[in-house]
């Protein structure tokens, strides 16, 4: 099989495509012919060195794929040839053929072509948990979103409009922010050119936002907490902006009666898979119902993934990028 290989650590134009012998299913595994995969920031890291786990060489990146299984092991009667899936694998999904755990494939629904599929269960899967178990949103209360234009920025605008919620959009440009208005937001802030503090207070009415949702981090950090509500929730997600972790005064959640909550979706799908499970069947019933409508912005042949990793790792994305494996 081909294979978008890494050989050490370095660039994402240090990855080459080779032929590789293909992954033979533990008891356990499920063997998927790889369709797409999706393009997530972890691969702009893992790549590198600078992701928590660290692959032994030579090794793939990719932390999603969708496509059609190939094989099971013994112990897998949930799957069977011909099935088609969606994987979280954790890296291995730029190649033809990947094998990944029973426990972290879902079927796909007959609503969802496999590009978007490839896509679809990590940024939905991350923002579906981080506003339902981690803050609890309510109908009725306000959320806003940052870096709203992103994978899963648009997925937490989608799924917040879902459970009911006032969403506030907030992005650099207008072209990003227009893609969060079609994507159900109900306010939107430039903050290259707004002030977010005033924006929210004018939106809020100056009550402050329920719950806020951050996949960057960066300046915006501390001006967004203060931003916050009595009782309200900061979904820590991730860091996209690069330049290092943000810190936070710890008196800001004492005089706000605020939570910072970190949110970590992996190990939750993990550590709790009946209530991922419960969580994807809602999803993919909100997607049929047309309520979810992923955004593929853009798509790479296998042999330019390096390009796609690079392409989302300067931030220039809108929705989610795939790779086109087949």
């Amino acid at each position: 099989m081909k294979a978008l290989l890494c050989k050490a650590f370095g660039p994402a134009s240090s990855l080459v495509l080779e032929e590789t012998a293909s992954p033979q299913p533990k008891p356990n595994e499920v063997l998927i012919e790889v369709h797409a995969a999706g393009v997530n920031f972890p691969d702009t890291l893992i790549i590198e060195g600078k992701y928590q786990f660290k692959p032994p060489f030579p090794f793939s990146p990719g932390g999603e794929a969708a496509g059609v299984v190939k094989a099971v092991g013994e112990k897998v009667s949930q799957f069977k040839a011909g099935d088609r899936v969606m994987a979280l694998t954790g890296w291995g999904s730029f190649a033809e053929e990947v094998a990944v755990g029973a426990y972290n494939v879902l079927p796909v629904p007959p609503s969802m072509d496999l590009t978007s599929a490839a896509g679809f269960g990590m940024t939905y899967g991350t923002s579906m948990h981080a506003l339902k178990q981690r803050a609890n949103l309510q109908p009725g209360e306000t959320l806003l979103v940052l870096g709203a234009s992103g994978g899963v920025g648009l997925a937490a605008v989608e799924i917040g409009k879902a459970m009911g919620a006032k969403v506030i959009a907030a992005a650099s440009t207008a072209e990003k922010l227009d893609v969060a208005r079609k994507a159900g937001a109900d306010h939107l802030i430039n903050y290259s050119e707004q002030s977010l503090k005033e924006e929210l207070k004018k939106l809020t009415n100056g009550q402050g936002v329920d719950v806020i949702y951050d996949p960057v981090g960066g300046s915006f950090f501390e001006e967004a907490f203060r931003s916050m509500a009595w009782n309200g929730r900061f979904l820590v997600v991730g860091f996209a902006a690069g330049g290092g972790i943000p810190a936070l005064p710890a008196n800001l959640p004492l005089l706000k009666g605020a939570a910072l909550i970190g949110v970590f979706w992996g190990s939750f799908a993990q550590r709790q898979p009946q209530d991922n499970a419960a969580n994807f069947q809602q999803l993919f019933a909100w997607h049929a119902e047309g309520k979810l409508k992923p955004l593929v912005s853009q798509t790479f042949p296998l042999e330019r993934g390096g390009e796609a990793i690079d392409y989302l790792g300067q931030r220039k994305a809108v929705g989610k990028v795939v790779v086109q494996v087949r």
